[in-house]
């Protein structure tokens, strides 16, 4: 018979169930007991923050780095409206957690912190469990853990807290479930678009988050079309050292990629929607014949209405095109001959120069992917700032790449770097952000980083000002004066925090803080004071 506990025992042990060891969280009145338990009674990790939000975004670095289901925990009311950002984000970004929220009791309607959560996580775009009964938590966690990795986004599942003390009978609920269905193309859709690619002259491959465990059927494909190999974002660094690989696509290209992409003739597409930034707003894809693969039906026709759209596996479909290509024996295209690596990944430089009292950002970066330890992962804020990093700063796969900029907000970096380091602890993460992104969320948890003694490096651009609104306000003859801020000293503040810091704005300083990359014995802050008139624009 199985043994009575209480609804947060429960709870706590069938998170353990699922092979859960680490909790992200914050804790209130409705999840203290529950994580308590999972500390103490279920030997788990809990990772406490300062923000509720912040609790989110570290899950869903964690679920990048590690392919697990990441796991946070809040209580009710503001907890989880401080959650909204963050839950947008990863559902932008498909990644898969669950955030545990309290309710308040069912039986006080009226209680201060009431609302109704089912609505402000519809808003979202996450998904939402309610825990039916007490004795039900067991199998609605099961669900909500289910739905996350099936539907590949968070699940929310709402608690009440009057359900935590009742006595249950705890028994060990998991749906185990496949959760990477492959499915090979077929049929006339098939057939036509293998007719486009035999056909083609100057094919190009391009491969996006979707694709990243197909890598090795994609390079076969490549291989045997002589086609150049390009990625998306959010698949950078999949063709490392390949030498047909072309880098980013889209805005982020290179002047000479970029000119080789317009050659093209097809472009056979798997794993990414190709949004406005991947195909420059459609430029890109003009005049070419577009094959799109994805296992995700709404990924197809979202933003490039394609030639041919296949809703199956990448790899499957990629090795399924080399077949029938062998059997036709069709010839390679040549178009590789074509190309020149060197000048394809290479992004120019331009002047060195700055104003006295500040350090050229490009130069900076060129300076610091040569001083980074090679093995990290690299986080980035969103912000004015960034593209240059995506450009210029290497990973060593898609895996070790977490951009938090889904949903276009900044001040979203740290925290996500704070779960990339939890979910791999031997190794160092990087972490590249702007001045108004470290104010907005870099503060409220850098002693958080401090506290767990990660080995993290975090570069703040500091321009002063709210770089892309200055842009605009300069682009426009007016005065940017609204823009910019007299910040603390960004460097000072980590100091206090229990870190270290070190502020950049001669050439000299860089070098002694390139010195202190890899001797830091805790979080290392380097702050580049940059002139915010003369910063390199975005490239998106």
């Amino acid at each position: 018979m199985p043994a009575q506990v209480t609804a947060f025992q429960s709870l706590a042990q069938s998170i353990a169930d699922h092979g859960v060891d680490t909790v992200f969280g914050l804790m209130g009145d409705a999840n203290l007991f529950m994580v308590d338990h999972f500390v103490r009674g279920c030997g788990g990790r809990f990772v406490p923050a300062a923000h509720e939000g912040s609790s989110v975004l570290m899950a869903l670095a964690y679920a990048h780095v590690t392919g697990k289901v990441g796991i946070a925990t809040v209580t009710h009311g503001p907890a989880l409206t401080n959650c909204a950002t963050a839950l947008t984000e990863g559902v932008r970004g498909h990644l898969p957690i669950v955030l545990i929220a309290g309710d308040t009791p069912v039986a006080n309607p009226r209680h201060l912190q009431s609302i109704d959560q089912r609505e402000v996580v519809k808003a979202t775009g996450a998904g939402f469990v309610q825990v039916r009964t007490p004795e039900t938590v067991s199998a609605d966690l099961a669900r909500a853990f289910y739905n996350a990795r099936v539907e590949r986004r968070p699940v929310v599942l709402n608690v009440p807290a009057d359900f935590m003390w009742q006595e249950v009978a705890h028994e060990t609920r998991v749906l185990n479930v496949f959760d990477n269905p492959g499915a090979a193309a077929e049929g006339d859709i098939l057939d036509q678009a293998i007719g486009m690619i035999a056909s083609a002259r100057r094919p190009l491959i391009l491969a996006g988050g979707g694709a990243i465990h197909a890598r090795d059927q994609i390079i076969a494909l490549a291989n045997r079309l002589e086609a150049p190999l390009a990625t998306t974002l959010k698949a950078k660094g999949l063709f490392n050292d390949h030498p047909y690989n072309m880098d980013i696509f889209g805005t982020l290209s290179t002047p000479a990629a970029y000119d080789l992409i317009a050659k093209a003739d097809c472009v056979i597409c798997f794993g990414t929607a190709l949004h406005d930034f991947t195909t420059d707003r459609g430029k890109l894809m003009q005049k070419k014949r577009i094959i799109q693969v994805d296992i995700e039906p709404r990924a197809i026709g979202g933003g490039v209405h394609p030639d041919a759209a296949l809703v199956a596996d990448a790899g499957l479909t990629a090795d399924t095109i080399v077949h029938w290509l062998n059997e036709a024996e069709i010839p390679p295209s040549g178009f590789t001959r074509e190309l020149d690596i060197n000048t394809l990944t290479a992004h120019p430089i331009g002047s060195t120069k700055t104003g006295d009292g500040f350090v050229n950002y490009v130069d900076a970066l060129e300076r610091l992917e040569a001083a980074l330890p090679k093995d990290r992962v690299l986080v980035t804020d969103g912000g004015r700032f960034m593209t240059e990093v995506w450009c210029r700063v290497s990973v060593r796969d898609p895996k070790s790449f977490v951009v938090t900029a889904n949903f276009g907000a900044i001040g979203q970096g740290l925290q996500e770097a704070i779960g990339a380091g939890v979910g791999c602890p031997d190794r160092p993460v990087v972490l590249f952000t702007g001045d108004g992104g470290f104010m907005m969320g870099g503060i409220n948890e850098f002693n958080t980083a401090v506290r767990l003694g990660l080995n993290l490096i975090i570069i703040v651009a500091n321009d002063s000002a709210y770089g892309a609104e200055h842009i605009q306000f300069l682009d426009r003859k007016m005065d940017p004066g609204l823009s910019l801020f007299d910040w603390p000293s960004f460097a000072g503040m980590a100091r206090a925090l229990g870190g270290h810091g070190i502020e950049v704005r001669s050439n000299e300083d860089l070098a002694t803080a390139l010195q202190a990359i890899g001797n830091n014995d805790r979080p290392l802050l380097i702050e580049l004071r940059l002139d915010p008139h003369d910063v390199p624009r975005m490239r998106i």
